[in-house]
Parts: structure tokens; C-alpha cells; sequence
């Protein structure tokens, strides 16, 4: 029987619907069955990953899912032979473990099937095409794996262990493969080297644009070869200055210097891009910039076209970066270009009590204006009471309250309890006080009820 008419072509649009939506449900359940988890292979910093979902309407498509998971396990399996110093084949040849291929129901076919599925690059021809996030070992950063990968679409890729001259021309390949699609990339565990930075940064470049559309660089727990250099490296000031869609940055345990963070922070300061996330933590940045102390004044107002970036700055990490207290002085300059400023790290740095004495006129200030930080941290800075007294008074002031803080692992004395059980009623809803001694009937009697 024919079905005519835009009543029967809704009706078949529901059928083809409900049948995707059942499809879904199946590919959700192999994916709890097989993994046990309904987590990203690859975790993003969680701001990162908000804003990403608001910004795309994401939705779970569990056949993709599914497939680039089980692609990420063929990866690590490759790259575990890749490693062994006796391996000498190409990559697409290595034989993927028996215990992944039975996963998807090929291993009884494998001697009559054309594609055994034996091999790294049968999985890639047939699956690469699921690929978004991947995370690639130094192995497997050769020039093969762009010919493995050529049907992905990458938007999110994870890189460890590069240091070598044939790993960073394998994966500046596959950036360039992918640079119409690719949103963040991260670095981990890397020895980079100018030349290096140079060369991947000029692959992110969308081809015929003066620019590229990462929204998230991040490189953490690595090496910066050349920081004693007194210039950045040309490719990476380019890509900081050129990147209008870029909204997280992250340089976490680099052992950066001084001198080399003040460059990055010269660059972002005078940036057409937009950072909303700065992460500098666990770096050594004692002796902070000055030169802010000249550029800014609390209550003066910034320009439109002054400090661009980090008036759109609402996340600052400054975590374990051995800050001193005459560092805390001028980074209260800094703050004043950062007006949109939601959260900032300042845990685990001896900034002792003088230097929330420092900070104290600008929290004042901020008493007074519609201030948007929420977050504070503060943690394993050397505080005592005194301190830490005063800047609950001025907090407890704020037209717009914090909604987090944290003063864990200073040295408060029983005396604080009574101020805490006062500063809850606030409207705080998280408070980190961790290894801290207080007065419980004092906490008690003034906690959030």
C-alpha cells in the first residue's frame, strides 16, 4: 500500500525516529557492557567542557561513541608493541590483541572474512571515521598514522611523550590534516624544543587564514626546552596573538620561569583572542611581572582595546608557583585588567600574611562594585588568624557573595571557628577548611541552617 501526503510523511519521519532512538539505546548498552562506564575516554578541563557543550548542543551519539573507544583501544594496544626497541615494522601491520577483536564479534571469521581485522590498519580504515578525541602516544607519531587516520574528523587530540624530531613531523601531519576540525589539543609529557613549538604551532593554521579555531591549548607536566630565551618562540607568540577562538590556555607544571611567563602574558595582554581559562600552576614565578604595577591602577578603567584578553579572563589558576608576598602586591594590579574574573588559585604559595595585606585594598575596592569572582582559594599559604580575620570582614562586605573558598592547611588557631559560622550565613556554598583547628560549639552555633 502507497502512503501519500505530508500526514504520512510525518508519520514515517516518528517511525525513522523511534528506530534511531531504540538504535541509541542498543549502542548505549554494548558501550556499559563492554566498558562498564558512560565516561569520555578523554577528560577535558571541566570549564572547558561546559562551555564546549553549551556552545555545540552536544548529544550523546553512543554508535560514534562506541567506535572511537574501541579505536582508542587499538591505539594503546599498537602503541604498546610500537615501543618495545626491537619493533621495526610500520604500525599499520601490528596485529591487534585477540581480546579486542572478539569484542566486536570478528575473531570466528577471521581466516574467510577479506578484512581479518587482524591488523592496526583494518581498524582504522573501518573505524577511524568515529574518531573526535583521541589521545596518541609517541609511537604512534609518525608520518603512517595521517594515512591510518586520513576519514577522522579529530576535534580534540591528546599527545604524549613527543621529544624527537620524527614525532613532531608525524604529528604536525596530522594538525594540519586536521586543522578545519581540531578544537583543543593538549601536550603531556613532552620535551619541546623552539624548532618543535615553531613547527606545531605553524600547523594549526587553517589553510588559506591568517588564523586557526582552537578554543583550548594546553600544555602541562613538560618541557620547555629554550626558556631562558629572551624572545617566545615566533610560532607560539603567533598562534597566542592570531587566535580569536581561543578561550582556554594551560602551561601547568612546565617549569616555567619568570621571564618566560611574563612574555606569554605580554602577548595575551595585547591579543585579539578572548582567554577565558589561564592556567599557570606549578610552574616558578616568583619575582611576578611589575611592569603591571605601571600599566594599571585599581579604579582606573581599562580602554576597550587594552589588555583584551584578560578582560575576558574569568578563570585564573596561579596554583604552587612559590608567589611571595611582594608578588601578591603587583599581581592586585593584574587583577584590576581581569574585570570578569570568576576564580582564582592562589593555594600552595608562601604569600604569609603581608600578602593578603597586599591584596587588601583591592578587595576593598571590590566591596564596592559588582564583583563577578565567586571562587577563591587560598589554601597552604602560610596564613595565620590575623590575616585571614580581616579578609573574611572585607569578603562579608561583597555586594555578590563567594560562593566557594578555600583556607585549608594554615595555620588558623581555634579563634577562626566563630568567624566561619558567621561568614556561611553569607550565602557561601562550599568551604574547603582542612586541617585547621576549630572551635566546634562556636562553628556549630553560627552554621548555615
Amino acid at each position: 500500500m502507497q502512503h501519500n501526503g505530508p500526514q504520512d510523511e510525518n508519520s514515517g519521519s516518528q517511525r525513522k525516529r523511534k528506530r534511531w532512538l531504540n538504535f541509541e539505546g542498543a549502542w548505549k548498552k554494548l558501550y556499559e557492557v563492554r566498558w562498564g562506564d558512560c565516561g569520555a575516554q578523554i577528560h577535558s578541563i571541566s570549564w572547558l567542557a561546559k562551555q564546549f557543550e553549551a556552545k555545540h548542543e552536544l548529544r550523546d551519539d553512543w554508535q560514534q561513541m562506541y567506535w572511537e573507544r574501541h579505536l582508542q583501544n587499538c591505539l594503546d594496544a599498537a602503541a604498546e608493541i610500537a615501543m618495545v626497541p626491537s619493533f621495526s615494522d610500520g604500525i599499520g601491520v601490528i596485529k591487534i590483541p585477540a581480546t579486542i577483536v572478539r569484542c566486536i564479534g570478528y575473531w570466528e571469521h577471521m581466516n574467510s572474512s577479506a578484512c581479518d581485522y587482524s591488523k592496526f590498519s583494518d581498524h582504522c580504515q573501518h573505524f577511524g571515521l568515529y574518531a573526535r578525541r583521541l589521545r596518541l602516544p609517541s609511537a604512534l607519531c609518525l608520518p603512517e598514522i595521517c594515512d591510518l587516520l586520513r576519514t577522522s574528523n579529530l576535534e580534540t587530540l591528546e599527545i604524549h611523550w613527543i621529544k624527537l624530531k620524527d614525532h613532531v613531523d608525524g604529528i604536525c601531519e596530522l594538525l594540519k590534516q586536521n586543522s578545519e576540525t581540531l578544537k583543543s589539543i593538549e601536550f603531556v609529557h613532552c620535551k619541546l624544543s623552539t624548532s618543535f613549538i615553531d613547527a606545531i604551532c605553524d600547523s594549526l593554521w587553517i589553510k588559506g587564514l591568517k588564523t586557526h579555531g582552537i578554543e583550548h591549548f594546553s600544555i602541562r607536566i613538560s618541557n620547555f626546552l629554550d626558556t631562558s630565551s629572551s624572545t617566545l618562540p615566533a610560532g607560539l607568540a603567533s598562534f597566542l596573538s592570531s587566535g580569536r577562538c581561543l578561550s582556554s590556555l594551560s602551561l601547568s607544571d612546565d617549569h616555567l620561569r619568570r621571564n618566560f611567563v611574563e612574555m606569554i602574558l605580554d602577548v595575551l595582554f595585547d591579543s585579539s583572542s578572548n582567554i577565558a581559562a589561564l592556567d599557570l600552576s606549578e610552574n616558578y614565578m616568583s619575582g611576578w611581572p611589575s611592569h603591571f604595577k605601571w600599566t594599571s591602577r585599581p579604579g582606573k578603567q581599562l580602554s576597550s582595546g587594552i589588555g583584551k584578553s584578560l578582560q575576558s579572563l574569568r578563570v585564573l589558576n596561579l596554583r604552587n608557583n612559590n608567589l611571595q608576598r611582594d608578588d601578591v602586591d603587583f599581581l592586585k594590579y593584574a587583577l584590576v585588567c581581569m574585570p570578569k574574573l570568576e576564580s582564582l588559585d592562589l593555594s600552595d604559595n608562601p604569600i604569609e600574611d603581608d600578602g593578603i595585606k597586599n591584596m587588601m585594598p583591592y578587595f576593598v575596592e571590590m566591596s564596592e562594585k559588582p564583583f563577578s569572582l565567586i571562587d577563591l582559594k587560598l589554601g597552604q599559604c602560610e596564613l595565620t588568624f590575623n590575616s585571614v580575620s580581616q579578609l573574611l570582614n572585607v569578603l562579608s562586605r561583597w555586594k555578590k557573595p563567594l560562593t566557594s573558598l578555600s583556607i585549608g592547611e594554615n595555620n588558623l588557631g581555634s579563634k577562626i571557628g566563630a568567624l566561619l559560622g558567621k561568614f556561611l550565613s553569607k550565602g557561601l556554598q562550599s568551604l574547603d577548611i582542612d586541617d585547621i583547628i576549630l572551635v566546634l560549639p562556636a562553628f556549630r552555633k553560627h552554621k548555615m541552617k
